[in-house]
This record gives structure tokens, C-alpha cells and sequence, in this order.
């Protein structure tokens, strides 16, 4: 039986994907669970801290190794200032684990999920039908790309719903697990061009599209916004930290049609003027700001 080391870290949960991603590009993961609620807001600090529990293969741990690790990448956080709050200890905690320990747990923390109002996350492994103008997407777990129910992607799935009309032409900039792309298809759009710089996100995205039937529909590709054509979308979603969308603004214009809209997620709140001054600065027009928690998404159009 192949034994798995189950690694927890507590951390604050807007720093949740950043965890994610350091776990898979550091570490031999079969998967990731997030949203592990086992630090409550108590009278002493105004902080919610949840746990990441990532579950990795790789032999001869050391613990001591390990936690100066993940304390080194807390400060290379902390430098590039992205939060303004604590982002937590990111202590962590080792576990042996047996194989059929990990895929319990997965099936205990993900159910089927409205991440908006007409649209549904499903594990392939459960069941679930549709009310009437409700879209089931349906997901594997993959690896460390999340199951869809973080706010940010909460956000741009509401966008999409509204926004994406029948026989659009849509961009999905950081497809991660493809969700977003996928909500596109479902909702209307004619085809969705999605570009992310991981190749595993890639990967999981076209798994994902097979898993939905909507392969023909959406081209993923290993790339950034650069490779995408000008003056060609409806419609454009970009899920991503608010210093690569203010550096990419004039691209996401660039891609756009004329009055063609965009959502722009990933923003914390305090970080939203770094954003909105950047669709100024482009010439882009603010059509709503919506706010989910901490976090903001911004609907933009091109006016020219």
C-alpha cells in the first residue's frame, strides 16, 4: 500500500492559492483539500485562520527542513507586500496518512457546489440534477487547482452568467482548472481561447473540458495573454493577483472588440484602486464592482 505524508499548514485563507502553488512546485503532490476551517475568529485576534492540507509522496521528510522552508516563503511574501494583512504562521504539521485515508477526505470536503446562481461544481463521484437553467460542471480533483467555490471564482462565474451572451468569443487569461472557460461554453459562448504559464494547469484544463464534452469548443494552451489575437473577444475573464492585471491592461484591451466587456478577479479589496486605475489609465470603462468577502471583481468594457 503506497503511504502518503499529509502536511498542514495554517495559514490566513486569502492566502490560500499561493500556498497551493508553492506545495506543487515544491512537492510530490497527489492533491490538495483548502477551506479547512479549524482556526475560529476568537476575542483575542480578529483573524480566521484555516489549514491547507496538501498530500505528498515524497520519502525521508524532515520536519525541521520543511518549516524553515515554508517560514522562508512566508517572508518572501511578506516582502513583495502583496497582502496587507497577517498572513498567518504557516506552521505546519506532518501525518502519515494510507492511501485510502486521502481519498476519503476529498470525498468528505467536496460536494456539489452553486458558485453562482444558474451554475453548479459536481465531483464526478457524486450526483446532482439540474433545476431548470442550472449548468453542472463536473470535476475531478486533479491537483492543487481548487474545486471552484473560492470567491474569486465565484465572482467571474456570476460575470460570465450575465455577461456571456450565445455565439461570443471569449478569453480565459490564467485558465488554472479551466472552471471559468468551461462556465463560458455552458452559458453560450461560441469558443473560449484559455492560456495559462503552468503546463499542469493546461493539463488538468483539458481533462476537465473532456470531462464536460466541451472540447471542441475551448483551445488551452501553455502561454500568456500575448499570444492571443487583437480585437477578437466578446468577452474576457482574468481570475489573477491584482499587479500582473494592472501590468497586462493594455493586452486585455488589446484582445478586446469594440464594447466587448471583461471581469477581472483576484483583487483583494484593498487592493482594488490598483485596478481600477489601470482600466483608467486604459481607457476603460467601470461598469460594477462586486464584492465577495475580502475580495472584489471589477466589469469592464472597451469603449474604443
Amino acid at each position: 500500500m503506497t503511504f502518503y505524508t499529509e502536511i498542514a499548514i495554517k495559514i490566513n485563507p486569502i492566502c490560500a492559492d499561493v500556498v497551493c502553488n508553492i506545495f506543487q512546485e515544491n512537492f510530490n503532490c497527489e492533491g490538495i483539500i483548502t477551506g479547512i476551517e479549524e482556526y475560529k475568529k476568537t476575542q483575542l485576534t480578529k483573524a480566521v485562520y484555516d489549514v491547507v492540507k496538501a498530500y505528498v509522496t515524497d520519502e525521508n521528510l524532515d520536519f525541521d527542513k520543511i518549516q524553515t522552508f515554508f517560514h522562508q516563503q512566508r517572508q518572501l511574501i511578506e516582502e513583495k507586500q502583496i497582502f496587507s494583512e497577517d498572513i498567518g504562521s504557516w506552521d505546519i504539521q506532518l501525518t502519515p496518512q494510507p492511501q485510502e485515508d486521502w481519498s476519503k477526505k476529498w470525498k468528505e470536503h467536496w460536494k456539489p457546489t452553486h458558485i453562482s446562481e444558474k451554475t453548479v461544481i459536481c465531483p464526478s463521484w457524486e450526483t446532482y440534477n439540474p433545476k431548470d437553467g442550472e449548468c453542472v460542471i463536473t470535476l475531478d480533483p486533479g491537483n492543487a487547482f481548487g474545486t471552484g467555490t473560492h470567491a474569486t471564482t465565484r465572482l467571474c462565474a456570476v460575470a460570465i452568467e450575465k455577461n456571456v451572451k450565445n455565439n461570443d468569443f471569449v478569453a480565459d487569461i490564467g485558465c488554472g482548472s479551466g472552471i471559468l472557460s468551461i462556465c463560458a461554453v455552458k452559458h453560450g459562448a461560441k469558443f473560449v481561447d484559455a492560456v495559462d504559464n503552468d503546463i499542469t494547469a493546461v493539463e488538468t484544463s483539458i481533462e476537465n473540458g473532456k470531462i464536460n464534452n466541451v472540447s471542441d469548443k475551448i483551445n488551452f494552451r501553455e502561454g500568456t495573454i500575448d499570444i492571443l489575437e487583437s480585437n477578437k473577444y466578446d468577452f474576457v475573464a482574468a481570475n489573477i493577483l491584482h499587479n500582473v492585471l494592472r501590468d497586462i491592461m493594455p493586452d486585455i484591451k488589446r484582445i478586446m472588440k469594440n464594447h466587448a466587456k471583461c471581469v477581472l478577479s483576484g483583487i483583494l479589496e484593498e487592493k482594488q484602486s490598483v485596478v481600477t486605475k489601470a482600466l483608467e489609465d486604459n481607457n476603460m470603462k467601470i461598469l460594477k464592482i462586486e464584492q465577495d468577502g475580502e475580495w472584489v471583481a471589477i466589469l469592464g468594457e472597451r469603449e474604443d
